[in-house]
């Protein structure tokens, strides 16, 4: 078994449920996208910053631009600024 996924699936676990936490609150009050039922740019950011975390074990600070996306259909999806300052105010990562 290759011990470096097993740590990537042990990190993953670990942070998934404060970054979805922090997601669903910068989602909340925005348009939903028809074919997810989620906001515009949910899974990017979601993919982004549980990358982020992941890496540095540490929420990220200042403005961050979201990288552009594709939709099902290959539409291009523009990028989008976050204010994780803003965003992650309150949120701790678990220890």
């Amino acid at each position: 078994m290759n011990n470096t996924k097993t740590e990537g699936e042990k990190l993953k676990a670990h942070y998934t449920p404060v970054v979805t936490e922090i997601v669903e609150s910068w989602a909340e009050g925005k348009p939903l996208n028809s074919d997810s039922g989620k906001a515009n740019g949910y899974f990017r950011l979601t993919a982004w910053l549980l990358e982020y975390v992941m890496l540095h074990n540490s929420l990220p600070k200042g403005v961050h631009p979201m990288p552009e996306g594709r939709d099902r259909f290959g539409r291009t999806e523009p990028s989008f600024p976050v204010d994780f300052d803003a965003l992650t105010d309150g949120f701790v990562l678990p220890g």
